[in-house]
């Protein structure tokens, strides 16, 4: 696991994975960070976390990952680790209509965030499982191109399709809409979790502005 103090100097950017308890959610995460995939499956209890480390364009930035359990039961606690998210990755089951059906209660569950801040993203899981497929892959094409979010079907079993999702989709949604190293987030020292959001991008626009005497600019 990537270390939780990386140099302060790098972006970072929260990313949080959303759905129905068994879509693959840890799979998915575990399969992105260390590239291996266990089959014994254990449900997230409450929250887990690991962190990444990659470049765009050249441009090391952090990644923070947070993968959210799925029973009802940890449903009032999605605003806490939702707040100040970058990154939404809404995940359902291909074999299983319900998780799918169920994505539009996830997002109603960001209550506390700036919806036009984040890039959502939806990703239809276990597609080595396709003779098994309960949505098609246009029911969640369109569904993404009706709310403007990133769409992939992935294997987290088969690591099929993480390139296209992370690095070409993801990743270059993230350098357009955020410009790395324009935006900075700091980790809070005391409580991991908490991840507070730095605008470093309100810098005085007056230093070319100074003007003479009689008001004209120099």
């Amino acid at each position: 696991m990537v270390s939780l103090t990386p140099s302060s100097d790098i972006p970072k950017y929260k990313l949080i994975f959303l759905g129905d308890q068994g879509t693959g959610k840890s799979s998915i995460l575990n399969r992105f960070v260390e590239d291996k995939f266990d089959s014994n499956y254990q449900a997230t209890i409450g929250l887990d976390f690991q962190s990444k480390n990659i470049q765009i364009d050249n441009q090391d930035i952090h990644l923070l990952l947070y993968d959210t359990a799925g029973q009802e039961k940890f449903r009032s606690l999605i605003p806490m680790y939702t707040r100040e998210a970058n990154i939404i990755i809404l995940v359902y089951d291909i074999t299983r209509k319900d998780s799918f059906l169920h994505i539009p209660s996830w997002i109603n569950e960001l209550t506390n965030v700036k919806i036009e801040d984040i890039i959502f993203v939806l990703v239809g899981n276990k597609i080595d499982l396709n003779n098994e497929r309960n949505v098609s892959f246009e029911e969640g094409k369109k569904y993404a191109e009706d709310n403007n979010f990133i769409f992939e079907e992935v294997s987290a079993k088969t690591g099929e399709n993480f390139p296209e999702l992370f690095y070409n989709k993801i990743f270059e949604q993230i350098n357009i809409k955020f410009k790395p190293g324009g935006q900075q987030m700091e980790q809070e020292i005391n409580e991991i979790g908490k991840v507070k959001l730095n605008n470093n991008n309100n810098e005085s626009n007056n230093k070319n502005e100074r003007k003479n005497c009689c008001g004209k600019n120099k």
